[in-house]
């Protein structure tokens, strides 16, 4: 495919989908790293592939499915008061199994679930679009309210026990954004190019930036950067769009792996080290 086929309207839409995309993901990732929690990503797309299967299934849109099973996840997630990465881990072999049975016994079969694994974003609709833009939106409106707090609850857990805060509500309330946001990245891109979205911007953006607000400025960008070169690159070179999407996030913390380590200091007590970034 030559370079015209960047400039065909077919692919404005798409790529709109995933330009949203690549711009809100990186963000919710910084947000899971600061909680040490990462691996949420993953387990919240398992949950909406499964229950993205299950909604075409009973002929609903794909994203539909994905935002009600990934939210349902991080509602029961917060109801039961569990932090940390093994919760996650149990949605993703929740999440796997699922969509592996749902796909055997509905008529879509179990290619429509490996659709759902790869990326199907060429094939992007106005829902899909929809999605994107309302996740972007309640990012713009929730994430400068959200920050602050959940920064406060990392660096100083006992203040809102101390001062009887509702510290149980925004950590929902973002749960409930990584959720949807995973939600509309796996039904767009599928599950493994949204994870690499919420995970490599921010492991790099937490090498390299010099204080907490860059770090968020590094995620957007080498967000969005990525994006646009494996969107172009796999329309030029005829591949499909998920694989090269990682192939490009993981060229590109290659790059990074060898510069000098200045993780923020998020660890409450621990000291910033010389040369390391303020949050």
């Amino acid at each position: 495919m030559d370079l015209s086929a960047l400039t065909d309207p077919i692919f404005l839409l798409p790529f709109l989908v995933g330009l949203l995309l690549a711009g809100v993901l990186p963000l919710l990732g910084a947000l899971l790293m600061l909680r040490d929690e990462w691996l949420a990503a993953l387990g919240y797309a398992h949950l909406a592939a499964a229950g993205a299967l299950l909604g075409l299934a009973a002929g609903a849109p794909a994203v539909v499915g994905g935002l009600a099973a990934a939210a349902g996840g991080a509602v029961a997630k917060g109801a039961g008061g569990a932090r940390g990465n093994a919760v996650y881990g149990f949605m993703i072999l929740g999440g796997w199994a699922a969509l592996l049975l749902i796909g055997a016994n509905t008529a879509l079969g179990e290619q429509l679930g490996h659709a759902l694994i790869e990326g199907q974003l060429y094939f992007a609709g106005p829902a899909d679009l929809t999605a994107a833009l309302a996740l972007a939106l309640a990012a713009a409106i929730a994430l400068p309210w959200l920050i602050p707090r959940l920064l406060r609850a990392r660096l100083l857990p006992q203040h809102d026990a101390a001062n009887r805060l509702p510290a149980r509500r925004w950590h929902l309330g973002f749960d409930l954004l990584a959720a949807s946001g995973m939600a509309a990245g796996t039904a767009s891109m599928g599950l493994m190019a949204a994870f690499a979205l919420v995970l490599v911007p921010a492991w790099i953006s937490f090498r390299v930036a010099a204080s907490w607000r860059s770090s968020l400025v590094w995620c957007t960008m080498l967000g969005c950067i990525c994006y646009a070169v494996a969107f172009a690159g796999a329309l030029v070179l005829d591949q499909p769009f998920s694989p090269v999407l990682v192939a490009v996030l993981l060229a590109a913390a290659a790059g990074t792996a060898a510069t000098r380590h200045r993780a923020l200091p998020l660890r409450h007590g621990q000291r910033p080290q010389r040369g390391a970034p303020n949050p």
